[in-house]
């Protein structure tokens, strides 16, 4: 296909940076070193996959109808109109899931089932991290939500920290992590306190750096083990998500 030219003005030392890329090997020549350091900065600068983190026992949740289809649906179509193309749905292999599987016909994504035989939803998302090149979206299997995750995606790449969590407020805590903010920092975060003083809570859907294994040391769980020690670090920015959401039980 033939490419149309256009004209562009830099100044000398970033057109000498760009001319140092040219190794006559994989970039022959200026223009394809312009080409190829645009295209990965433009890719750097969105997010285009996702994992739903699926217990083996939540799957007959997830073929349940939520808003007349299926759940599992429903968060594909939701990954879709929000721009991500690649899904990979970490679960265990039971006896409802030929009946899963083929809730994935037809999916407007590309979807990946990885069953692992692990416990702890931080385990089973490390067995898949060799899959997970730049930023990822993480999603609890077992629930319904639908905001603008791209608004969310544009918070992640600006901030430039290692984690996002969508957060949402809830008159009630009971049966969810809550954060205590600074800004858009989350500072403090406990998984399903008894008591709190905040109404802020987990809406169950993150975005992580790829870098975000480096902390994944006597990690099992994301919610009791790496969302604490990312708030001690002041590297988890919150954001709200000012959406629908379901907890499927």
């Amino acid at each position: 296909m033939k490419k149309p030219k256009i004209a562009i003005s830099l100044d000398k030392p970033l057109l000498d940076l760009v001319d140092s890329k040219v190794d006559g090997n994989i970039i022959r020549s200026r223009s394809q070193a312009v080409e190829f350091f645009l295209r990965k900065g433009l890719q750097e600068q969105s997010i285009n996959t996702a994992v739903i983190l699926l217990k083996g026992e939540h799957q007959k949740l997830s073929v349940r109808n939520i808003k007349g289809m299926p759940l599992i649906k429903s968060q594909l179509d939701f990954f879709h109109k929000n721009n991500i193309n690649n899904v990979f749905i970490v679960t265990q292999h039971t006896k409802n899931i030929n009946l899963f599987l083929s809730e994935l016909n037809d999916s407007k994504v590309n979807v990946e089932v990885v069953e692992k035989d692990v416990k702890g939803n931080a385990n089973a998302l490390e067995a898949i991290k060799n899959k997970l090149k730049g930023s990822f979206v993480v999603m609890s299997g077992d629930t319904y939500n639908n905001f603008d995750l791209i608004k969310m995606a544009k918070k992640h790449l600006e901030t430039d920290k290692m984690a996002a969590m969508g957060l949402m407020t809830r008159e009630k805590i009971e049966g969810y992590g809550t954060a205590i903010l600074d800004g858009d920092f989350i500072v403090d975060f406990h998984e399903k306190p008894k008591h709190s003083s905040t109404n802020i809570v987990n809406a169950g859907i993150y975005i992580f750096k790829p870098e975000i294994f480096e902390l994944f040391e006597n990690v099992n769980s994301l919610e009791k083990d790496l969302f604490p020690k990312l708030a001690r670090m002041k590297q988890l920015v919150g954001f709200f998500t000012y959406g629908e959401y379901l907890h499927l039980e």
